[in-house]
């Protein structure tokens, strides 16, 4: 690993360098992201996808928008199945070894989302880089690479038939990790990948408690699991007692807000938390500034990005736009096309730009993690703030949550169950209840209009699960670990009424 000393401290200097990159696709968005599309659709031209839809001739946007489809999991499952039985160039040159699994859909227990080479490395390596390029630069007297960073990431699997494989986003990335990061990584890659979860837990707890940790890097549900489980096992109350020089938690997959007063309770010093915005389809955005948690939109990473306003996704034809017709706080739909062969591909995230120069932007929620069985459109936005303002006013913690709706029936309005697993339990369900209502209120117009007189909507029904319950819950369905997390928001009541089955047993 190529290390300069800078400042008094190792930093590794191409990390240094990152940052003028950076500062290019900020200064030119629009001529960067044009520029990437045909390079795109230049490389992916002889693919049997490219051929289809005349990648050819494609020059510009507005013939790349009429001539090339928007497309979901199920409208490419087909090409995905003949890639994962070895076809070459279908969706993008060459072979893919590596698929991302992810959460399926109606039509697909499982999605299969290829990883190709140019993927990892100009994507999630390149973004990885960024992220950290990004901190050095807010912290300039960061120690991080004097110490260790721990990982924790899911498992993978060959698929025997056809010499492929297939797993968690994080197993793939660790499995094909560059020398400079792998060589402050911990645990050991035969302990990242083990598939048992708890087994797993228990090893990285073992090997990584004597290191000497500065970073963290995870998804922020299962890395409180973690950090509760090393405090437990070295018999201490704070984590600053066993890693004394933890600097930053790097965190995505989820929101860390319902988890930040459990983090907080765990160090004695303030560390730093840089939120990352990545998935299986790729690696969007990073928090670029100290202390807001606006993320800046990486535009030169191997991604095309479009924007469907979400009021149009249900259209045949919907609405869309490039980077360069968006508008300030309006909710979108996030499509895109990238050098894994995803083209105009809706990810079934949304997000709100925060600002256009440059451009960082907010998650939402998703495009199927709502609740609108009343016409309330409440989305996991609203959700999560108003149950950070309703915790703060009850002086309590959540530890986990989802909600769904309870239907209306001839004696009764409808009305929102929500399931919270709480860290500290309020006083009084009641008050969490109604205050939780009036700050959903404030937030989401739609809401309060359906709360009118309780004419369509009731109050928040709330239940306070027993500890433990979304864990054996996400145990039961083999969901342990890696990238999993709790559906938030669901607009029927799969999730709510399989978890309360859980609840009375």
């Amino acid at each position: 690993m190529i290390i300069k000393y800078l400042s008094g401290y190792f930093t590794p200097s191409f990390l240094k360098r990152r940052i003028k990159n950076i500062e290019f696709f900020i200064r030119y968005p629009i001529e960067i992201q044009n520029k990437l599309m045909n390079q795109l659709i230049l490389y992916a031209r002889n693919t049997e996808y490219g051929k289809k839809y005349g990648f050819c001739d494609i020059k510009k946007y507005k013939l790349f928008s009429e001539r090339v489809p928007i497309c979901k999991y199920s409208d490419i499952k087909h090409f995905v199945e003949r890639i994962r039985k070895g076809e070459k160039n279908i969706l993008w040159p060459g072979k893919v070894k590596w698929f991302a699994r992810s959460s399926g859909t109606a039509n697909a227990k499982s999605k299969y989302i290829p990883v190709t080479k140019s993927a990892m490395n100009t994507c999630h390596y390149k973004a990885g880089k960024d992220m950290l390029s990004i901190y050095i630069h807010n912290h300039p007297k960061t120690k991080i690479f004097l110490g260790k960073a721990v990982r924790l990431g899911g498992s993978y699997e060959l698929h025997r038939i056809y010499n492929t494989f297939y797993g968690d986003l994080s197993s793939i990335l660790i499995q094909n990790m560059p020398f400079w990061i792998e060589n402050i990584c911990v645990p050991r890659k035969k302990i990242a990948l083990m598939s048992e979860w708890e087994k797993k837990l228990e090893s990285i707890v073992k090997e990584t408690g004597p290191q000497d940790v500065r970073i963290l890097l995870g998804v922020c549900s299962w890395m409180l699991i973690f950090l509760r489980k090393l405090l437990k096992e070295f018999d201490k109350k704070k984590i600053d007692e066993i890693w004394p020089n933890v600097e930053v938690i790097f965190h995505g997959g989820v929101n860390i807000r319902p988890y930040i007063y459990q983090y907080q309770e765990l160090f004695d010093k303030s560390i730093n938390y840089y939120d990352v915005y990545s998935a299986s389809e790729g690696f969007f955005a990073i928090q670029d500034q100290k202390n807001v948690k606006d993320l800046l939109l990486l535009l030169n990473h191997g991604i095309f990005y479009e924007f469907i306003p979400i009021e149009e996704i249900n259209n045949a034809y919907p609405k869309i736009f490039s980077i360069e017709k968006v508008e300030l706080n309006k909710n979108y739909a996030l499509v895109i096309s990238t050098n894994a062969g995803l083209w105009r591909y809706i990810i079934g995230d949304t997000v709100k730009f925060t600002s256009l120069s440059p451009y960082r932007i907010s998650i939402s929620g998703r495009t199927t993690h709502y609740i609108n069985s009343f016409g309330e459109e409440l989305i996991v936005e609203n959700a999560e703030k108003a149950l950070n303002k309703t915790c703060m006013k009850t002086n309590s913690i959540i530890h986990e949550y989802t909600a769904g709706p309870i239907f209306m029936n001839q004696k009764n309005s409808g009305s929102h169950e929500w399931i919270i697993e709480f860290e500290k339990r309020p006083n009084n369900l009641s008050e969490f209840s109604n205050i939780l209502d009036n700050e959903l209120k404030s937030l989401n117009s739609d809401y309060e209009i359906k709360r009118y007189k309780n004419i369509v909507l009731g109050p928040p029904v709330i239940y306070a699960a027993r500890n433990g319950l979304f864990y054996n819950w996400l145990k039961k369905h083999k969901k342990l670990g890696g990238q999993n997390k709790i559906p938030r928001l669901y607009n029927n009541r799969k999730y709510i009424d399989s978890i309360l089955e859980m609840e009375k047993k």
